[in-house]
């Protein structure tokens, strides 16, 4: 699809400097961008690149100046960044605009499907399931008896939600997802091996979440594994049985949560951060990236380090632990000085 300058203006409450009628039909970077693109500048480090940038048109902060002449049309707006976030939005709606059902799914009798769905090649749904209006379904999609998915939620490819499990509005799971999984329950037997304890609980993920690829959240041994509603995980994370994760917390990848910790809202946790199980971590909460958290956490604190520990704590440490080889040198010297007075 073709944009013109004036349609893009119009869009984003800005003004247009150039050519109006000039059209694009991508997005690009602006240092990669080739004509018919159109690009932003918000980073200051950037800015050599408008002068080079063959873009057709460039959103720029209003204040702009340019300091040698620009060949694209320019659209000036407040927040050159904001406005470009905005049209990937736009686009990246355009792109997944699907609707229909396709004959080559398998939809049992029983499940409920809402007003402009879509539902692609070889998507299973099963006895039971709900789907919302204008949710998408992608191709090879199962969904499990009995789950539930809300209106303009997005499944992506290879996504498995197993049973019972329900997922909320305006949610989007990509790629590779599994939801609902057994929680890794086991008790150990006399003999020394595992007996199997049986998960029949489910997962409840609320609205507004956003799932990265391959990510993995187990169903509960009793009751729900929880995701709170404008919470952001990122791919490759284990979310374990029972755990609770609460709203608008963000997760990066890699990051594994044991069974039953409940992790409260607001908080930010960085990629390959280990959680032990039962704890509690407060609300707006922000740990480092790999840290080990054995223990509890209460409300704002910052940790870093494994076993992790509060962040000042952790800075005065780590300057320690850079100078420990010279450290034990001297210990060693104060040592031998002292058998030798001996």
């Amino acid at each position: 699809m073709e944009f013109s300058a004036r349609q893009i203006t119009d869009v984003l409450a800005g003004s247009v400097e150039g050519n109006p009628e000039v059209k694009i039909s991508r997005l690009a970077k602006i240092e990669d961008a080739e004509a018919g693109s159109l690009s932003f500048l918000a980073n200051p480090k950037y800015t050599p690149f408008i002068y080079t940038t063959r873009a057709s048109i460039v959103i720029v902060n209003e204040d702009f100046v340019p300091e040698h002449p620009v060949n694209a049309t320019l659209i000036r707006v407040k927040d050159a960044y904001s406005a470009f976030a905005r049209l990937l939005e736009l686009y990246n709606q355009i792109k997944n605009e699907k609707k229909g059902v396709s004959s080559l799914a398998f939809i049992s009798p029983s499940a409920k499907i809402g007003q402009d769905v879509y539902i692609g090649e070889y998507a299973f749904v099963g006895e039971n399931a709900v789907i919302g209006d204008k949710a998408k379904i992608f191709p090879q999609v199962y969904l499990g008896d009995n789950v539930q998915i809300g209106e303009e939620t997005i499944i992506y490819p290879g996504v498995i939600i197993y049973s019972d499990n329900r997922i909320g509005k305006h949610c989007t799971l990509h790629g590779g997802v599994v939801i609902g999984a057994d929680g890794f329950g086991f008790a150990p037997q006399q003999d020394k091996n595992y007996k199997k304890v049986a998960q029949i609980g489910n997962v409840v993920i609320e609205d507004n979440v956003e799932i990265g690829s391959n990510t993995t959240i187990d169903r509960a041994t009793l009751g729900s594994t929880i995701i709170r509603k404008g919470a952001k995980l990122d791919n490759l994370i284990q979310v374990a049985h029972n755990v609770e994760i609460g709203e608008n917390t963000v997760i990066a990848a890699q990051t594994g949560i044991s069974g039953s910790t409940k992790v409260g809202r607001n908080c930010m946790i960085a990629g390959q951060v280990g959680m032990a199980g039962h704890l509690t971590i407060g609300d707006d909460v922000k740990i480092g990236a790999q840290a080990g958290v054995s223990g509890s956490i209460k409300d704002g604190a910052i940790v870093l380090g494994s076993p992790a520990i509060d962040i000042s704590t952790f800075r005065r440490a780590i300057i320690h632990f850079k100078n420990l080889p010279e450290i034990v040198k001297r210990l060693d010297e104060i040592e031998r000085l002292m058998k030798t007075k001996d």
